[in-house]
Order: structure tokens, then sequence, then C-alpha cells
């Protein structure tokens, strides 16, 4: 593709989102950023939330999986159904009954100050760090096939891909969210299928041959049911999808707090449910498409690239045509940003509500409070970024991928212990519990093979995690009538 055209196809896309966040922030008070006046359509938001809950890390890392595992991560996808369910049936309804914006009033509620600031306090780390990490990601994917061509310095496209989310996410909030992120899942779920039907269109394949050319191939097997010790046996898999999905999910301020815009309770669990339904049709989707990059690698003589999150770009750029190009560049920025909208939005939201206290505040405090917030994460995000780019070094990268492990499992120890117990926990022993448990899930971790006869622990070190922080909780509590 020419610099001209891929130029044009980005001045485009993002005059595009900001036209929208143009109508739709107009009239927007710090409630509209927040809450987007509680009128979001259910329909969109779940819509919306395919965009927001997939990355670039997604569009490029589960395609080019397939190699490795087959269609073994489909086991967490059945298990991230479980999980939605939970939400819409425990979650949603505590939410909606308590009326809250940041879902870490809840915990306040329920125990006291300590605990609600422990767990907004691990949102942040959690969806910071991730959130960085994803972009960074992304940005290194266009860097390297796109913008290094051109001499422009990494910095100046992780700064520029930031000051554009923040333009067009400043006023309106979640209430611009989401609608820019139906608009930009819609690309992303479009890119993946028109990849799918030209490649499969290039290999004469119709739907039962391509379903053949899978199963021939040896990329078809999903259950995996007979070693336990694999990281890939189904209860591990499955388990882990689901405790992955109710907590970065339904404890996860940024996915629920879209999910709270919608005008009913009925409407969010509508708009839950479909959007789990979906969810598992985008993912055979993106699966089928890695069985078919590897198929048309095989066929065309290609030589494989020896990192599979390198597969999908290459292919796309270099092998499959202009259309296929022009298709990738524009999913790969879609689920990027739509994953990152988000998550400004919600670290926003939550420092503001869970830390600043806007409650007592006036209108006017509240926009400059908010815009100077978002401001700062915004540049936290690019510091972050910039660092990785320093380090440069895969283990780190793989292990801070790995952190919402360890980072999300105190939350579902706080939210299942205050849901399932009637007893009371306070002050600094919460926050002391909370850091100490991510620490020894990680020793865990780390000599599981050597400590328990082969096994490893994988996925499930969240619920491992939120185990042992559940446990840790019981022991400093005491009976809630002794409060």
């Amino acid at each position: 593709m020419s610099a001209a055209l891929i130029c044009g196809i980005l001045v485009v896309y993002f005059l595009a989102l900001i036209t929208i966040s143009y109508f739709t922030s107009r009239g927007a008070d710090s409630t509209t950023f927040f809450t987007a006046n509680r009128q979001s359509p259910w329909y969109l938001v779940a819509f919306g939330m395919i965009g927001s809950s997939l990355s670039g890390v997604t569009f490029v890392s589960v395609p080019g999986n397939v190699g490795k595992i087959g269609f073994a991560y489909f086991q967490v996808v059945i298990g991230y159904l479980l999980g939605y369910w939970v939400i819409i049936g425990l979650l949603m309804p505590l939410y909606y009954r308590l009326n809250v914006i940041s879902i870490y009033t809840y915990l306040e509620q329920r125990f006291d100050t300590f605990s609600y600031r422990t767990g907004a306090f691990f949102f942040l780390v959690s969806r910071t760090v991730g959130s960085s990490l994803r972009l960074f990601l992304a940005a290194t994917v266009l860097q390297l096939f796109l913008f290094d061509a051109w001499g422009v310095p990494f910095w100046v496209t992780v700064a520029t891909t930031i000051a554009l989310i923040w333009v067009y996410t400043f006023r309106g909030g979640v209430k611009t969210i989401v609608w820019t992120d139906s608009f930009q899942t819609l690309f992303l779920v479009t890119a993946v299928a028109v990849t799918v039907w030209q490649i499969a269109d290039t290999l004469g394949f119709s739907l039962s041959d391509m379903v053949t050319a899978i199963d021939q191939h040896g990329y078809s097997r999903i259950f995996h049911f007979d070693d336990y010790n694999s990281p890939l046996f189904f209860p591990k898999q499955f388990l882990g999808g689901a405790f992955i999905t109710i907590t970065m999910t339904g404890m996860d301020q940024e996915i629920m707090q879209k999910n709270l815009t919608c005008r009913t309770l009925g409407d969010a669990q509508k708009n839950m449910f479909w959007f789990s339904l979906t969810l598992v049709v985008v993912n055979v989707l993106f699966l089928t498409l890695g069985a078919l990059l590897y198929i048309y690698s095989k066929t065309k003589g290609l030589e494989l690239t020896a990192v599979t999150d390198e597969l999908y770009p290459r292919l796309a750029f270099n092998e499959l045509g202009t259309f296929a190009g022009i298709m990738f560049l524009l999913g790969i920025i879609a689920s990027s940003y739509a994953s990152a909208d988000s998550a400004l939005a919600g670290l926003t939201t939550s420092f503001c509500i869970d830390f600043l206290n806007f409650k007592n505040k006036s209108e006017k405090v509240k926009q400059q409070q908010k815009f100077v917030v978002h401001l700062a994460f915004s540049a936290l995000f690019l510091v972050i970024i910039l660092i990785f780019k320093e380090v440069n070094e895969k283990s780190v990268i793989d292990a801070v991928l790995n952190v919402a492990g360890y980072t999300y499992g105190p939350l579902l120890g706080l939210f299942t212990f205050g849901l399932f117990t009637k007893r009371t926990i306070a002050g600094w022993r919460v926050p002391l519990v909370c850091v100490a448990t991510p620490v020894l899930s990680y020793v865990l971790s780390s000599h599981s093979a050597a400590w328990f006869n082969g096994y490893i622990i994988s996925i499930e070190i969240l619920l491992i995690n939120g185990a042992l922080t559940f446990a840790g909780l019981w022991l400093i509590s005491r009976p809630q009538e002794d409060r």
C-alpha cells in the first residue's frame, strides 16, 4: 500500500471518530461523562462491547496462536459464557440496586473505606498497565509494518495515537465511547470476516471445504482432557475463562461502566446476554481466520514467521493484496482504540469517584478535576509505553500480560467475600492481605511443577489468587453483628 493511501485512510477514520464525538458530547457534563445519563440503547452497548473486550493483542494473537494449540482457546470462550451469565444474574442486579457510578463503592457500603480504596487501587493498577501494554503492542505492529518505512519515530506514533483518543473522549466520556466503540467494532468484525472470505476464495474453498481443510490440517481440536498437568486441560481453561470474565468484566469499572449506562436493569441484562453470544461467534471467526492463515501459508509454500503474532500482519500487508491490507489496518486500529478509549474513561471515572470524592463538589470543580485526571492518565499511558519500548524484553512483556491474574485476584476475593459471607472486615489489614496474596500466588505458580508433581499453574492462577484472598480476609474478619 502506498503512503498516501494509508494516510488517507487514517485521516478519514479519525475524522469519523471526532465527528461522532462532536455530536455525542454536545451539552455534556460530568454526569454525562461518567454515566451517559443512563440513556444508552442496550443493543448499541452490546455491539460496542465486542470492540472494547477485544484488543489489538487479541486481533493478532488469537489467529497466530492457532498454529500452536489449534482451537483449544475455544475452551476459554465457553468459560466466558458462564462468567457472563453469572454477571447477569448476580452482579448487575447488585449494581443497579445500589445505583452506583463506580462499582467499587459497593465495597465501601459493605465493608469500609480501606476495602473500597483497595479494590479501586487494584483496578487502577491492573487497567493502567494492561491497557498501556496492549496499546504498546498494537502500536508496535503499526510501527513495524508501516511507520518505520516512513521514518516516523515510535514516540511520535504513540503520542499521536493517545492524543487522538483524548481528543474524541475528553468531553463526552462514556456516552461518546458507546457510539465510537460500535463504529470501531463494525470495522473490526468486518476486517476478520472479509479476510476469511478472501483467503477461502483464493484457495477455492466452499464452506464445507474450509471446515474439512481445517480438520485435515489438525487445527480443529478444541477439548483437551488427556493431561491434567497441561495448561490446555479443559477444566483449567473453562474455569479460568469463567473467572476471567467475572473479574475482568463484572468487577472491572471500564467494562461495567458502559453496561451501567443502559436505562434499566432489564436492558443491561439483555445487552450482556446478546453480547456474550455474539462474542462466541466472533471468537470462532478469529480461530477460523488463524487456521486459514496457516493453511494459506503452507499451500503457497511461504516461510512461517517465528513470532506467531506477526503472521496475520505479514500476510495482510505482503501477500493477500491491497484490500486485505486496508482491512487489517482498519481492524488493528479499531481493536486498539476501542480497548484504549474505554480504559481511559474507566480509569478517569474510578479515580474521580473513588479518590477525589466527587459527590460533594460543584459541577465546575468536577469538570476541572475530570479534565486534569483524564489528561494525566493519557500522559501515564505514554510514559508506560515508552518505558516498555526501552526495556524491549519479551520476557518482561509476557510477565506483564499475565499480571491480570495477580492484580484481579484481590478484587475477586473482596467481592466474593462481600457477596457470600455475613462477616465484616475493616482497617489496614485488608490492603495488607490483598498485597500479600498475589505475592504468594506468584510463588506457588513459579514452583508449581516442582511442588505439585509436574502440575503447571496457568490460567487458573486468578482463581487461586482469589481463593487465597478470600481465606486471608476470613482470618481477619469477625461476625457482622459484632461490628
